[in-house]
């Protein structure tokens, strides 16, 4: 199965946390059902981060970290690991022209490799998207 759109960790931590979700984001969780989304082999990384910070401030507790990470496994995710390879070319340039940390870049860059939509609540990542007329969601 081929997948039907990039998503970002903003987006998934909207799945987890209910104070950060929006229609939009509840949409796009019930299209998993029957459709893969693609990420970077960094998202792991980074959704792992953010359960970390988020259960050390006690907004989360280890069991709902836990229960997150099983849900998320029920998912159809397919990871890209392509992007150390464009760090210092395609990467790097991104971060350049559109002032993104590398960390964001990796989604955009994703997006156009792949001709996919991209699912972000980043402001800077939505602009710089729209500026390479990549559809967006979220």
């Amino acid at each position: 199965m081929s997948a039907a759109f990039v998503v970002d960790c903003s987006v998934a931590m909207a799945w987890l946390f209910h104070d950060e979700a929006t229609p939009k984001t509840a949409a796009l969780l019930n299209r998993l059902a029957t459709e893969t989304v693609l990420v970077p082999g960094w998202w792991f990384i980074e959704i792992t981060n953010v359960l970390a910070m988020t259960e050390r401030r006690g907004r989360i507790t280890p069991t709902q970290s836990d229960a997150f990470i099983a849900d998320l496994g029920k998912l159809g995710i397919e990871r890209d690991d392509e992007a150390p390879d464009r760090a210092f070319t395609h990467l790097l340039a991104l971060c350049r022209t559109h002032r993104l940390t590398s960390y964001d870049a990796v989604y955009l860059d994703l997006a156009v490799r792949r001709n996919l939509p991209l699912a972000t609540l980043d402001g800077d990542l939505r602009k710089s998207a729209r500026k390479l007329g990549i559809r967006l969601f979220g």
